[in-house]
């Protein structure tokens, strides 16, 4: 299928690739569809496109690249509505706000995008009662790796 995005223009993707957020994500509760469409080869960084709207695309990351300490416990609510049975079947995502200049983007580590895709389902965990925020620069957490 075609789809037009944010970042890469007109796109032909399969209707397969497609991950499903049941409750959307917040903010944009009727955006339920999306893919993971990679920057470039060599990028850490991808855009998390909406299906429904072409000109919503989120710049995602996986957080361990940046905070290699990163670790939160999911709440079996969320394993089961996202149908977790193997920890090798989910990727985590981290949205960030880009900046100008680049050195003050920020990843929101206390809302990370659990996706199961062996299940093509998705949702953004709102984490409480843990140190992390919406704001933590990435590449000056980079810099001390």
């Amino acid at each position: 299928m075609e789809i037009n995005t944010k970042y890469h223009g007109i796109l032909n993707v399969e209707e397969t690739d497609f991950i499903h957020f049941e409750h959307g994500i917040p903010g944009f509760v009727d955006e339920k569809e999306f893919i993971f469409l990679p920057m470039d080869a060599e990028s850490p960084f991808y855009i998390m496109q909406s299906k429904q709207t072409s000109e919503l695309g989120f710049i995602v990351t996986n957080p361990f690249y940046f905070f290699k300490e990163y670790e939160f416990d999911l709440p079996k609510r969320d394993k089961e509505v996202l149908k977790i049975n193997n920890e090798e079947d989910i990727q985590l995502f981290t949205i960030l706000s880009v900046k100008e200049p680049f050195s003050e983007t920020t990843a929101n580590l206390k809302a990370p995008i659990i996706v199961n895709h062996k299940s093509k389902l998705a949702k953004q965990v709102i984490l409480n009662e843990t140190p992390y925020t919406t704001k933590h620069k990435i590449l000056q957490k980079a810099a001390h790796k």
